[in-house]
């Protein structure tokens, strides 16, 4: 748990340095603080606004105790284990098995789940997989992830238009071509790199809390298996309603990753982390 932790504070340190030397880079003392005031301003945007969003791009429906009595009650018993408030909890109208938390924080949360999780896995791997979600909202995975995304995609922002940006070294002078043609082409590389990285350390973690609360490692095992399969048979097409930019949301990449998309997956191996979970299960020890 401390290693994942260092880990992940290691690599946002990385980002923030990696967004300050492009804003300096490319405009100096100006460029770094037009950089950091276009950050702030998406952070902001996005702590207040992207669980909203998300709901609202894959068209989640918000359920009760009434009308989803199985689910809602599983979701209710899991976040009394994990010592949380309460989530929203909503369903989305789509037949691939997934899931996703979202919110600014344990008190302002939501988890959704698919119709095609609901149908296709049993009592025990769902309540594997809900954990799991929980357990991003336990560890502020939610909030790292928004503004680690927001970051990123400033940097991607800023190096795509840096050409047209009227910024400069305060010499009169402009960045250099090479330095701004090798900015364009690699920040956003090295920014996606990081940002991957992130994601996948913590669902490493998540992985590991997850099977705390549900007292079950090989339940989410069982379930990422049925998952991973399910998304190689059926992948998520990117439309209006499911962008790839949420990837990393789910407990599996619901889009098809091939080839060299690997790279800046952000999610671990499928296979490595059904490992790991076995192991747990064998030893009981969830460390």
């Amino acid at each position: 748990m401390i290693k994942n932790t260092f880990r992940t504070v290691f690599l946002m340190a990385l980002v923030a340095l990696l967004f300050l030397l492009i804003g300096g880079m490319l405009g100096g003392q100006t460029g770094m603080i037009i950089a950091l005031g276009i950050a702030l301003a998406m952070n902001f945007f996005s702590y207040w606004y992207s669980d909203k969003l998300v709901l609202k791009m894959y068209r989640a429906q918000e359920v009760t105790r009434d009308n989803a009595p199985r689910f809602y009650n599983m979701v209710d018993e899991l976040s009394r284990n994990a010592n949380l408030p309460m989530p929203k909890v909503y369903i989305i109208p789509q037949q691939q098995p997934n899931a996703f938390a979202t919110g600014r924080n344990p008190k302002n949360a939501a988890v959704a789940a698919t119709q095609g999780i609901l149908q296709s896995l049993n009592e025990r791997e769902l309540r594997g997989v809900m954990a799991h979600e929980l357990a991003h909202i336990k560890n502020r995975d939610i909030l790292t992830q928004t503004i680690v995304t927001t970051v990123v995609s400033a940097i991607t922002m800023i190096a795509q238009f840096a050409i047209f940006l009227p910024i400069g070294r305060g010499d009169g002078s402009g960045p250099n071509p090479i330095v701004l043609l090798l900015t364009l082409i690699l920040a956003p590389l090295a920014a996606a790199m990081l940002q991957s990285a992130i994601s996948r350390t913590r669902e490493f973690e998540a992985d590991r809390v997850g099977a705390e609360i549900c007292g079950s490692a090989e339940s989410l095992a069982s379930a990422l298996r049925k998952i991973q399969a399910s998304v190689e048979r059926m992948p998520m097409q990117a439309s209006e309603t499911a962008q790839k930019s949420t990837a990393h949301m789910f407990p599996v990449n619901p889009f098809s990753a091939r080839g060299m998309s690997r790279l800046f997956s952000t999610h671990p191996d499928t296979g490595l982390r059904i490992n790991k979970l076995m192991e747990m299960e064998r030893s009981g020890v969830y460390s």
